[in-house]
């Protein structure tokens, strides 16, 4: 039992953040906490996908007379690239808009603003 686990630690270990990132976003009030959540859940997805294109003593795909399969696979490595540039957007636009609701209602606490916004 513990062979298994230790041998699929690599899937494990994101499961396990994705978990801590959805507990914050859950049970924390504070926008900003919810935003470090999210980029928690966003940086365990990145770290399951790259540990689904790894190969044990892979090789780069640039010779075609070695053996096909234990070729790395470089798509992983290009959507986690451009899953970070989208994690930092997203990050910097909700940084923005919590900026925002903190100007125009003066709190950063969602049960707060839901009971301001339901008066008005």
């Amino acid at each position: 039992m513990v062979e298994r686990i230790a041998a699929n630690l690599n899937y494990l270990m994101p499961i396990m953040l994705f978990a801590v990132g959805m507990y914050i976003m859950l049970v924390r009030n504070n926008l900003i906490k919810k935003v470090i959540g999210l980029n928690i859940m966003e940086t365990a997805l990145f770290l399951f996908i790259i540990s689904l294109g790894y190969v044990h003593h892979g090789l780069p795909p640039i010779d075609p007379t070695r053996d096909v399969n234990r070729y790395i696979n470089p798509l992983p490595q290009a959507l986690v690239l451009t899953g970070i540039v989208i994690a930092v957007s997203t990050s910097a636009f909700a940084l923005s808009l919590v900026v925002r609701i903190y100007n125009r209602f003066g709190t950063l606490d969602a049960d707060e603003l839901v009971r301001r916004t339901r008066r008005t």
